[in-house]
């Protein structure tokens, strides 16, 4: 595989968090995000072709995953937590 343009790796980290935002439990939800913004924070530096493709279809693969749970988390209803109720109550 070509190695990616930071315009690609941009777009990937983007569709990652967008989706991390549609868990609907709370702590599924700041997990993946919290793991998203580290994982890519871990890796800013790489340099080497084959690192960064093998890091860029890791993330492909999670974003898939996380693609799947999401779409299992909305089959099940939950009740929400304190920290996401309403603040105007």
């Amino acid at each position: 595989m070509a190695s990616c343009s930071r315009a690609q790796v941009i777009s990937l980290y983007r569709m990652l968090m967008k989706e991390s935002t549609k868990f609907p439990s709370y702590n599924y939800r700041t997990y993946a995000l919290r793991r998203v913004k580290e994982g890519f924070r871990e890796n800013l530096n790489v340099a080497n072709p084959k690192t960064l493709d093998m890091l860029i279809n890791q993330a492909r693969e999670n974003l898939a995953v996380i693609k799947r749970q999401v779409s299992i988390g909305q089959l099940y209803s939950a009740q929400k937590t304190i920290v996401e109720k309403d603040p105007r109550f």
